[in-house]
Parts: structure tokens; sequence; C-alpha cells
């Protein structure tokens, strides 16, 4: 391990989660797919990560008995990482409550522990780092608290009990790890996040503040006669020769690991008249609201990472590790976030803390975190890279975190502003995501083409959203065929990114003013190409399933060749060519029949229109298409143009109906008549149905389709 006089690291986590909710165990290897994927392993070491927290689960290796073991998919995993000279550090048990045959609140847990690791270590003795329990505080408290995962308690004695267990446990393997490799050093990894209140929850902060530091307390040995918890853990049926043993210090860590995260902190409030929609709950006594600190104005000097490791290095002094850097969210957050944290850690070396390392944590992302696993939603949060393409596609978060690593400087315009957690918006009671803060104007923007079309105006909503300055042209101010105009909105604007949404989009005119189309489809792309290649600037521009003629019995990927058979495709696949053949590093986005939530200028809107003023809606069953959410596809676009990504990609929303299936769906929806929608069948049978050969980065359809019938305009009149 180096010193805090070495440069900081940069490590790597794979999420690893096994967890059981009843009699059912998930397992985060199988869910993000890092199960099946050996290549995995060379991505990361790619990435530069000097060592890996990576798992030998419990569960995994001897889930049905102690005494058969299979180590084979852990071999070779841990020799590749061997062999590229990536230091592991070994995890036992994640969130977990052990095999079946063992619990957190079996009196032979600890036992059990120390002799699979006994087992490990003899498997692996290389391995010179070890974190037999993660966050054990934190599994504590979502099992036995509340309830959350198995053996599903809710109460303080479960929770101190199965604490002690896993403290124990700890203790346990690596004296059996030691007994196999005497140099093994103890990292543990807990989230130390601090808790604020209004004065008359005083007493409920106070105790979850000084619980926080109880599982890094016993394994210090802290725990003794006058600590707080001392008595408690006695009454709650802790055995004294287990306190006893925790306390003589043989559990100490070699290594502190900090996991936070921006919902780490936390502010209870007794007004919950003040959060009519947030649930509240009850400790008993007082009824309050849980929210994250972050949210809190008057916090915003006392939250953050810096302040939890500089508490944490004034109370042990033991070397410390970020153990677990990771935000679900778009992309350039995740970066900003990985940035603060980097620039926290710094600080606070350059302060005096012995930090060693920053851990990108998730590295192939996490599967429905957001509901703790207690649902199988299949929601995938990407993480340093996007593991839904055929190989996991490194991300701007990955980019950016070799960068670091390797001691340099990262830049990018999206740095010109804050993330949303510091950003006047994110407060309770001023809740605008769109609002940001003053100096935003010197901030680098994307500039976006067709103010006035759909596109155009949900680009301009969910950059402000996001927190990406942008810039939003009219034909007037910039227009895409007039080679002028645009070398005068590049130089007046200077943008960072170019984001053409202009086009013709009357189809049914196409052929009729094919010349204007042309111009506006093909010949505009070309000339932003050109001169976007001449700034060193990237250009996203749109293209649509109609350069397919329907014909191909499939759905149509990225490599097909185009062959459309309507005006409208063609000047479509006219942009394509001209772009490829200018080598413009064009990201080229192909979708197909959006429909969105903030516009009725679309299929959808038509039809609950219709169908609430008692008309028919005829509709085709013979054409089959790929519907397209616009929020979707706008969040998808905005990732893929950070992530540097060029050339086509198909978007839509996973999912192909026929107009007639689809409109039946929403009038389903919306409650309405659906035998008014009729079979069209004066229509040609034509099948452009999308999927992706690079990956598959949009929801279902029906999802999408209950977010349309939850946002829309349309809907909304159906309730009034």
């Amino acid at each position: 391990m180096t010193g805090a006089a070495s440069p900081l690291e940069l490590w790597g986590g794979v999420e690893c989660t096994v967890v059981r909710i009843g009699d059912e165990f998930r397992n985060q290897l199988i869910d993000t797919g890092h199960a099946r994927r050996m290549s995995d392993i060379d991505a990361m070491a790619e990435l530069g990560v000097k060592a890996v927290r990576y798992p030998v689960v419990w569960e995994t290796v001897a889930p049905e008995t102690p005494s058969e073991l299979d180590f084979s998919w852990h071999d070779k995993r841990l020799n590749r990482l061997r062999e590229l000279g990536i230091r592991v550090i070994g995890g036992l048990v994640h969130h977990g409550s052990g095999p079946r045959y063992t619990n957190l609140l079996d009196p032979n847990f600890p036992k059990l522990l120390g002799d699979y690791a006994a087992k490990v270590a003899a498997r692996y003795p290389w391995i010179d780092t070890w974190t037999p329990v993660n966050e054990p505080l934190t599994t504590a408290r979502f099992s036995c608290l509340y309830g959350h995962w198995y053996p599903h308690k809710h109460d303080m004695r479960s929770m101190l009990r199965a604490l002690a267990n896993q403290c124990h446990g700890t203790l346990l393997a690596m004296r059996a790890i030691r007994n196999v490799n005497h140099d093994a050093q103890l990292m543990v990894t807990e989230d130390l996040g601090k808790t604020f209140s209004t004065e008359a929850l005083a007493y409920q902060a106070e105790h979850e503040n000084r619980r926080r530091w109880l599982s890094l307390d016993l394994l210090v040995g802290g725990v003794r006669p006058g600590h707080r918890f001392y008595s408690w853990l006695l009454k709650s049926g802790v055995p004294q020769a287990v306190i006893d043993e925790l306390a003589s210090c043989a559990g100490a860590p070699d290594l502190i690991g900090v996991n936070h995260y921006l919902t780490s902190e936390r502010f209870l409030d007794d007004r919950v008249e003040r959060y009519p929609p947030v649930e509240p709950g009850c400790n008993g006594i007082d009824v309050y609201v849980d929210l994250e600190a972050v949210r809190m104005s008057h916090l915003k000097h006392q939250v953050g990472p810096a302040k939890r490791l500089r508490e944490a290095w004034e109370r042990y002094g033991i070397p410390l590790v970020f153990s677990e850097v990771h935000h679900g969210c778009t992309r350039e957050e995740q970066v900003r976030w990985l940035v603060d944290v980097w620039n926290a850690c710094e600080r606070e070396r350059k302060a005096g803390a012995d930090i060693r390392a920053v851990t990108l944590w998730s590295m192939f992302g996490s599967v429905d975190w957001r509901s703790l696993l207690t649902r199988r939603d299949g929601i995938y949060d990407v993480g340093a890279f996007d593991t839904r393409s055929e190989q996991p596609r490194p991300t701007l978060v990955a980019k950016a975190a070799a960068k670091l690593g390797r001691g340099e400087k990262f830049e990018h315009p999206l740095l010109d502003l804050p993330g949303w957690w510091r950003r006047p918006g994110r407060c309770h009671g001023r809740p605008r995501f769109d609002t940001l803060p003053q100096g935003c104007s010197a901030a680098r923007p994307i500039l976006i083409t067709g103010a006035t079309g759909t596109l155009g105006q949900a680009f301009s909503k969910i950059c402000a959203h996001r927190g990406l300055a942008r810039v939003l042209t009219s034909r007037g101010e910039l227009d895409v065929t007039d080679e002028a105009s645009i070398a005068a909105a590049l130089e007046r604007y200077r943008p960072w990114a170019v984001i053409n949404t202009a086009g013709f989009v009357r189809t049914w005119e196409a052929d009729q003013k094919f010349d204007e189309c042309l111009a506006i489809n093909a010949t505009g792309p070309e000339f932003l190409g050109r001169a976007c290649k001449g700034a060193g600037i990237p250009l996203v521009t749109f293209s649509s399933d109609l350069v397919f003629d329907g014909k191909l019995g499939r759905p149509y990927v990225e490599p097909d060749e185009p062959a459309p058979s309507c005006a409208y495709g063609k000047s479509k696949a006219e942009a394509e060519r001209r772009l490829m053949s200018i080598d413009a590093d064009a990201l080229i986005i192909r979708t197909s029949a959006f429909f969105g939530p903030w516009d009725r200028y679309n299929f959808l809107f038509d039809t609950v229109d219709r169908l609430r003023r008692g008309e028919d809606v005829f509709a085709s069953d013979r054409t089959v298409v790929s519907p397209t959410y616009v929020p979707d596809l706008v969040h998808a676009t905005l990732d893929l143009l950070l992530d540097e990504e060029t050339g086509i990609w198909h978007l839509t929303n996973q999912g192909a109906v026929s107009w007639h299936e689809l409109a039946q769906e929403i009038a389903d929806r919306a409650k309405l008549d659906s035998t008014r929608v009729i079979v069209a069948n004066d229509v040609e049978s034509s099948d452009t149905r999308l999927t992706s050969k690079r990956g598959l980065l949009l929801r279902p359809l029906d999802h999408a389709l209950d977010d349309f019938a939850q946002y829309s305009e349309a809907f909304r009149q159906l309730s009034a």
C-alpha cells in the first residue's frame, strides 16, 4: 500500500451484492452481466486502475453446504487480474446474510464466515487486502431495522446483534486469513453519512450520528464500558465475550473505506406539511420526513465528501480510501460527482489526511438499486462502462477517471456548471431544476438548431434540467442551408457541440417539394458537418427509419444498407451519405415515430384528442414501426454525445407495433373507447422496425407509454 505522500490512486469496484429477499437471492454479478463477461477484466486494466475491489462472495462459492465450494468462476478472473498486475481487495460478504445455512442473526455466523475465509485465503494466498464484510452497519440497518433484506427484522435489538455478528465475523475472518498470509491487511468499508435535523428532532439526529460510527468503533476496540452503545449491545443479546474480544483491537482495520453518496447525508424535519410529496415516517415518538441533506440550502457548508473524510481521519487516524464513488444519474452529473470527490480527496490530503485512493464503483453499472433490490424492475444505472452494448462501452466517466488516475487534470465544458447538488433548483421549496446559478452565462453552450420543432424544444428543456448550457436557434439566427449563417453562429456562440434538430418534417409533402426537403435534410447537415469538422467540435443530427423500404422482414440494424422508397427517406439517406463521405465524425441518430409529452403534434396526442371528442381514429395494422418517446431519445442522445460516440446509432424504445396497435394501447391507458380505433386497409404493408447492434439504450415501449399517459398534455385535458 502507498502512503499519503504518493499520488492519489484510481481503484475500481464491481457491484457484487448478493442479497437475500425472502427465499430468493439476487446477484448483481448476474443482473449486470459481469458474471458472463471475462472481457470485463481487461477493460478495467485498460482504464488504468491500480487495484480492484473484487468478490469471492460466500453465497456464490458455497451456496448449499460449507464443505462444497466451487472456485472455478473466480479462479479465471482473479488469476487474470494478477497477470495484469492489478491488486485485488477480496470481498467475502457484500450486503448479504450468508448462504441459506446461516444468516445475520445466527450465533454461528461469525465462525462459519471465519471458516470460509480460511478456505478462500488458502486458495488465493497472494491476495493481501480483504474486506470480509462490506458496510456491516448499513447491512444491519437495511436487514434488521428497516426489514428490506433477509432476515427482514424491524427492531434495534436485532440490528445490533446483526452488526456484532458481522464485526465478529470480520475479526475471525482476518484471523483465519492471516494464518495463511501474515501480512494481509483489513479494509473495512462503511457509509458514514451524517444526519442533520430540526431542533425538535435533535435527539434522533444525535442517536443516528453516534450510531454511524458503531461498526468502526467495535472493530477498533472502542466499545467498552462508558460507550453509548455498550450496555445496549449487551441488553440486545450480544455476548459479553464477543464485545470483549472486539475490544481487544484484534479486528482493527488497516484501511477505512468511506462509501459516500449524495443520499448519504440526511435531514430530518418534523414539519411534514412543508413536503407534501414526501411520505413521512415515525420513530415511535415523532412523525417526520427523512430528506437528502444536499437539498437543504442552509446546510450547504456542512455537507459533502470532504467533511465526512475529515471526520473519519480525525476520529481514527487510520489511512482512508474513498471506496465507492458512483452516482446513478445522467452522464454529466456522474462526471461532476466523480470530479468533486476526487478534488475533495486531494484537498483533504493536502490538509494532512492519509487518503490513498478513489474507487470507481459500479464500473459495469447496477440494476434495481433504486428500489434497494426489493423489486425486479430491471432498471439499469450505467457505471464507468455501459453494458447495454455487445461489449461494455466506456463512457465519459471512464475517460475522466482514467485521466485523473494518470495524475492529469480533466477538463470538459460540462464542468463549467456545478452538479445538481450545488444548483439553486435542488432545494425543497424551490424545486426548479432548470435553474442555473449566477455566472452560468460564461459556460460554453451546446448549440441547438430548430427552435420551433418538437426535438429542438425538448433538447432545450432537458439540457436546462441537466444543467447543460445551451443556445436554441431559430432559422433566422442559424439557417442550416447557408454556410455563412452557420459560420456566423459558431463565431457568435462559441459552442462546444452542435445538435441539429432542424429538418423538413412534412413527409407527405416531400415528393412535391423535394428540392426544399433535400436542402434542409441533406445539404443542411452536410454544411454543419463541414463547419463542425473545421471547428473541431462534435455534431449530432437525426435520421429516420424511412431510409429503409420496410421489406427486409426483420428489424433493421445500423450496418443495414439504406434503401429508401419515399422522397423523405431519400433526403435522410443522402444526409447520411454526405456526412460519412466528408468524415465529419458526426453522431447520426436514426429514430422513428417519436412522441412526447410536451407537444400536440404527434400521433398519440391526436389519437387521444379525437377519441375524447367521440371521433373515429383510422390507423394501419400493416405498417409496423418502433415508436420513440422524446424524453428518452433526448437523454440517450446527450449521453452518447458526452461519451464522444460517432457514426450511426439506432435509438428507439424497445418494442414494435403497428399504428393500429399503438392507437389501441393509448386508448386503453386513457380509458377511452378503443372500438373507435378502426383499421385503415388502404395502406401498403411496411415494416421499418429498428433495433441496434451498438446498444439498446432506451427502455421498453410500454414503460414509455406509461410515462406519456402520466405527463402528456393530452391526458391532462382528459382529467380536466
